[in-house]
């Protein structure tokens, strides 16, 4: 069986999270299964694993619908999608696409960083579920990173096919064995985006109720972004890092009492377990997927009370309180690897081959 990944949205720069989910996956596949990259700029190589690669068009040139037509030329059995919108009119081999979330059908505010054609497209497509029904007909099954996510999708009726669980992991990097010292300096970390549904006023308006307590936003954001949450905060109480590296990011997460986040609709959820997995206690909202993913290690608040997020923050000044969630949270992300996501997908890559090889 010939599986070929898709690795165009892998970033050279910094990743996010579609280009980490890529990236992190083919490796643990590759150790499975062979497989051969796509991508569409040679760059991509200075970051993907060593492993056999052909070159198409990117997944934003107007030839996306269209790509199936350049990647059948390299006979594929199987070809997985990180995403869902790689094109597949005219393809010759198993598809398994990608869904993350559905966020965008109840906030529909468009990425800030699209240009207004794009957003307007953007607002568009999501005003009703038709195009994505649309789009996942032309897949053999369609992945997903939570079993939420998949109620919803099944709810929604966005597709009849098959919807393996291929969950998101922290890297290794992240990873203790047992926690740190409680911080002798009280302060929260927010790693994540500012878009409106991601709440993070909630986190600057609940800094009044904990007196000298410092947030750390690790995120680029805009200096409207920026002054729109300082005004909402204690003077002093926010520190913007404007983009952190991986490794700076494990040095915050090391000297503060929580990683808090308190979103109103995830996917997933990947900076809940990346906190849990370097041993510091988690503050989330009390949605559906942070219960899934946070199990009874994460503590969970009303995403619209700072008081309630003030309140979760100050128990964890109790040491003992702080090394018990700190110590829950580790074993709860040892749950989560990509070596057992890489395996869900390889059972779904066999699964279609199977179906397509039937006389």
């Amino acid at each position: 069986m010939k599986i070929m990944f898709d690795c165009r949205y892998v970033r050279t720069d910094r990743h996010d999270g579609i280009s980490r989910y890529s990236l992190e996956l083919v490796t643990a596949l590759a150790k499975l299964h062979p497989v051969t990259m796509l991508i569409h700029d040679a760059h991509q190589l200075e970051v993907l694993p060593s492993l056999p690669f052909e070159q198409i068009s990117s997944p934003t040139s107007v030839r996306e619908p269209f790509v199936a037509r350049q990647v059948r030329r390299f006979h594929p059995d199987v070809v997985v999608s990180p995403m869902q919108t790689m094109g597949s009119i005219g393809r010759s081999y198993g598809l398994v696409l990608t869904i993350h979330d559905l966020i965008y059908y109840v906030n529909r505010t468009p990425p800030r960083q699209f240009a207004w054609p794009l957003r307007l497209l953007w607002r568009l497509y999501h005003l009703s579920y038709a195009p994505q029904r649309l789009l996942l007909r032309g897949a053999d099954q369609v992945a997903t990173i939570s079993r939420t996510t998949r109620e919803l999708m099944r709810r929604n009726r966005l597709t009849r096919r098959p919807i393996p669980i291929v969950t998101n992991a922290p890297d290794e990097r992240f990873r203790r064995a047992v926690p740190g010292q409680p911080p002798e300096r009280r302060s929260l970390v927010y790693m994540g985006s500012f878009m409106p549904y991601k709440n993070v006023e909630t986190i600057a308006r609940a800094l009044h109720e904990l007196d000298g307590w410092v947030l750390h936003l690790c995120s680029r954001a805009d200096e409207a972004t920026l002054e729109r949450l300082r005004a909402l905060a204690p003077d002093g109480s926010i520190v913007a890092h404007q983009g952190v590296s991986d490794t700076e990011y494990l040095s915050l997460l090391a000297e503060t009492t929580a990683l808090v986040t308190v979103s109103r609709n995830e996917g997933f959820g990947l900076p809940v377990i990346e906190g849990m997995a370097a041993g510091v206690p988690v503050i989330c909202s009390d949605i559906p997927v942070f219960r899934e993913i946070g199990a009874d290690a994460a503590v969970f608040v009303d995403p619209d009370s700072p008081s309630a997020l003030a309140r979760a923050a100050h128990e964890l000044e109790d040491d003992a309180v702080w090394e018990a969630r700190a110590r829950a949270g580790i074993a709860r992300a040892a749950d989560f690897t990509w070596e057992a996501s890489a395996q869900s997908l390889l059972e779904a890559c066999r699964s279609v081959h199977e179906v397509r090889s039937r006389p």
